[in-house]
């Protein structure tokens, strides 16, 4: 658990830093007619924060259902 929850943290880290970062470089590129730094700016790294919490969601259920689990067969 704390391995998923120290590579989702840094997954949004990588995330954030490198968009400012190379925020100039990203302006060359172009993506469906914008630069590639505006579609991440506006878009991108939104989807990718929401993935994250998605991720985090579904495993911490599957962790929790694991659990009940194991208590209700303890009884």
């Amino acid at each position: 658990m704390r391995r998923m929850t120290a590579i989702l943290l840094l997954t949004w880290f990588m995330v954030t830093f490198l968009c400012i970062w190379f925020a100039r470089e990203l302006d060359q590129l172009h993506l469906f007619g914008w630069p590639v730094s505006f579609y991440m700016a506006a878009q991108g790294t939104m989807l990718i924060y929401l993935a994250i919490v998605a991720i985090y969601i579904r495993r911490m259920r599957r962790i929790d259902q694991l659990a009940h689990r194991e208590q209700s067969h303890g009884e």
